[in-house]
């Protein structure tokens, strides 16, 4: 059951291969969190590949799915990308890169025989790859007097966020990070804390 603070993703990059009339589909799955990690990988692809026909790509980043793009790199409009894209949604996953590099084996394939083999070869690559469900986490920093560093240590305990940094000046502070459907009773725990006050 997929909750709002969760996501799916792939752990690590996989392959797929799809042949179809002596044209080869090589599919990479890549996980990635940004646009530009988005066009490195691309600009490595094209350079590794140079000789290939296409290099097709699709994307989805970011836990609410809603940063993606797709690109036929010069294959009839609809018959590349869109299939990629297609085949990450059936999926429900996000901050994956998906490309498909095509050699051409001489024979025409057809919009419905392109469909079929970008959408293949992006489901293999699909598959070869481990898929893992992440949080969508939030953190919080806030402030507080020393002789309260056992309450806030209990109730760190209690609710088990990660502490991402803590600092002893004159005040602590400290910074947690809890998944997102936590933190609202992680604040009001700590907001019960004397002399804590919540960074905004």
């Amino acid at each position: 059951m997929m909750t709002s603070d969760t996501y799916l993703t792939i752990a690590a990059p996989s392959e797929g291969i799809y042949t179809e009339k002596r044209s080869k589909f090589i599919a990479m799955a890549l996980p990635v969190h940004t646009v530009d990690e988005v066009k490195a990988l691309l600009d490595t692809c094209q350079k590794k590949y140079y000789d290939a026909r296409h290099v097709c790509y699709a994307y989805m980043l970011g836990p609410e799915r809603k940063d993606f793009r797709s690109n036929d790199n010069g294959e009839p409009s609809g018959t590349a990308g869109k299939p990629i894209l297609g085949q990450i949604n059936s999926h429900n996953l996000t901050d994956i890169l998906i490309i498909v590099v095509r050699y051409f084996g001489g024979i025409k394939l057809g919009t419905s025989g392109l469909i079929t083999a970008y959408r293949a070869a992006a489901a293999q690559a699909i598959a070869a790859a481990t898929v893992v469900e992440k949080t969508v986490d939030e953190e919080v920093t806030f402030f507080f007097e020393y002789p309260m560093m056992n309450d806030v240590m209990r109730i760190v305990k209690e609710e088990g966020p990660s502490i991402v940094s803590q600092g002893y000046d004159t005040d602590c502070s400290m910074t947690l990070r809890i998944r997102r459907s936590l933190m609202p009773r992680l604040l009001q725990h700590l907001e019960k804390v004397e002399t804590l006050r919540i960074s905004d």
